[in-house]
């Protein structure tokens, strides 16, 4: 396969970590709370992280210091980490107020927000991977239209807290891929590892100060139940290294609609673990998601 579109398998493998990972963290919700589960994807994948870092180091070298851009790494982090603890407690927030699956897909909201944000930095897209962008768009708009409940009315309260989550890794997505930029356009795996590494730190001690501040039983129930947290913290760790160095070969609208794939997978892991079905009309809407992203890899080629 050309160096130029590894990314590829490298997202999807990211997109199983990212569904095992939201599975266990979704297990936690209920009595760590959203910013306890949170916490756990950041804090227990920091070995991990860190481990990585030192082996992208022995494998692919130390590129030059004169690549690395201080401040607009630290910057480019500072926002990508908040970020993406934002969108992450929104995304258990969305899967409580509806299930594991659908939750996963109001989150993917993210598609047409990162490929905005990328024109921003300057990530312009092909036309074929745009409509790939546009057609997974609308497969997301049919699989999230919530039903019809009591008065007529259609609840909204899980896909507003999808769409934010969809936000926040929307901007997120492009952070990180500038923070890797700013360590090294030439290494983009060692670049990858140190990103990660200093994200997650950042957001673990972020984390920690807030709910030793605002919610310390949250944080007992976080750091007892360790063997579930440690988990969760290797495939979060997992699924943002996959993600950070997919990001550092490719535009962030096209790693995110290629990592559409975990749908499917969490799809099936809503009803193998909790007992969820999805609606002829949400498979029709994932047909039409699958053929976004055959469209946006076409468009990669």
């Amino acid at each position: 396969m050309p160096v130029s579109l590894i990314w590829i398998p490298i997202v999807v493998f990211g997109a199983a970590f990212q569904t095992a990972r939201n599975a266990l963290q979704r297990a936690l919700v209920e009595t760590a709370g959203p910013w306890g589960a949170t916490l756990v994807r950041f804090l227990f994948g920091l070995p991990f992280a860190f481990a990585w870092w030192a082996a992208a180091a022995l494998i692919w070298g130390v590129p030059s210091s004169t690549e690395f851009r201080f401040m607009p790494f630290v910057i480019a982090c500072l926002v990508g980490a908040l970020a993406q603890v934002i969108a992450t407690a929104a995304l258990l927030q969305s899967m409580r107020k509806s299930n594991f699956a659908l939750g996963s897909f109001f989150s993917q909201s993210t598609l047409p927000l990162t490929a905005i944000g990328g024109l921003f930095v300057g990530d312009l897209l092909s036309w074929p991977a745009a409509l790939g962008v546009a057609i997974a768009t609308l497969g997301l708009a049919v699989v999230s239209w919530p039903k019809r409940i009591e008065g007529g009315l259609r609840n909204w309260s899980a896909a507003r807290y999808g769409v934010l989550s969809g936000a926040m890794f929307a901007i997120s997505g492009n952070a990180f891929r500038e923070g890797a930029h700013a360590v090294s356009m030439e290494s983009p795996f060692y670049a990858a590892a140190v990103a990660v590494a200093i994200v997650q730190l950042m957001q673990s001690a972020g984390l920690i100060a807030w709910l030793v501040a605002t919610d310390r039983p949250a944080l007992r129930t976080a750091l007892s139940t360790w063997r579930v947290s440690l988990g969760a913290g290797f495939c979060g760790w997992a699924a943002s290294a996959c993600a950070f160095t997919a990001l550092a070969f490719a535009p962030a609208a096209m790693v995110r609609v290629v990592a559409v794939v975990d749908m499917p997978m969490a799809a099936l892991a809503g009803r193998g673990l909790f007992l969820e079905r999805l609606t002829a009309r949400q498979i029709g809407g994932a047909v039409l998601i699958a053929c976004g992203v055959i469209a946006t890899a076409l468009g990669s080629l």
